[in-house]
């Protein structure tokens, strides 16, 4: 099935795989808004699995699997940039967030707590925690943190072979010293769920339940755990 020159068999690969971008796609869809359809991300994500095959080189030492999952993901995600998912106001409350935990966390030395980010913010708290759920569809990296702005494909651009994996850039030394300090500085609530949530792969529901809160309470600390974690991050 593994050629240097790809798979020779697509059709099989998409039947062996295709539990694969599903899990891919329904995690992806956790914590997007509902108006986005699972299918057109399933069907993204068969794209990307196709390109996989035509391209993966088994010479790379990689497995296809995580090969594949990084195609796989980023065709989603290309798809949902694409179609504009997040509204730009959307992405500027984010923003906002971000830079009030930025602006506390420097003047008061410690993560400051819900209620400190809506005064800052000039919110009340009910208002702030509609804003969180509004926006959980923010992720830690977004897509559009791997382009140029010539637009150039990130993946393309470390395609060739003696470039390093995406996702070992990500994984570098600098930068996953500092996610792991980030995290770690999490309050605790919102460490165990992020464990709970990329170690573990919970979803969301599961998640809730195990805390004892609903859905959208865990849909609330999730997002504001990344706009920790984005406004610590930042310039690495």
């Amino acid at each position: 099935m593994y050629t240097p020159s790809g798979l020779n068999d697509k059709e099989q690969c998409l039947k062996e795989f295709a539990p694969l971008v599903k899990r891919i796609a329904h995690h992806l869809k956790a914590r997007l808004p509902g108006s986005v359809e699972v299918d057109d991300m399933i069907q993204a994500g068969m794209m990307g699995l196709l390109e996989a095959a035509g391209r993966y080189d088994e010479l790379r030492g990689a497995q296809f699997e995580t090969y594949a999952a990084q195609r796989i993901r980023g065709a989603m995600l290309d798809e949902l940039r694409q179609s504009d998912w997040m509204p730009r106001t959307m992405r500027r409350d984010v923003r906002r967030i971000e830079s009030a935990i930025s602006k506390l966390q420097q003047k008061m030395g410690k993560p400051p707590n819900e209620s400190e980010i809506a005064q800052e913010m000039g919110l009340s708290l009910p208002d702030y925690q509609q804003m969180l759920y509004e926006s959980r569809g923010a992720q830690l990296i977004y897509y559009e943190d791997f382009h140029d702005r010539d637009e150039e494909d990130f993946f393309d651009r470390h395609e060739v072979e003696s470039e390093p994996d995406p996702l070992d850039l990500l994984r570098g030394s600098r930068f996953r010293t500092a996610l792991i300090r980030a995290i770690e500085e999490l309050p605790e609530r919102e460490r165990l769920l992020m464990g709970m949530h990329y170690e573990q792969e919970m979803n969301l529901r599961e998640i809730g339940e195990v805390m004892g809160v609903s859905e959208s309470r865990i849909c609330q600390l999730h997002s504001q755990a990344v706009a920790r974690l984005r406004s610590r991050l930042k310039g690495h």
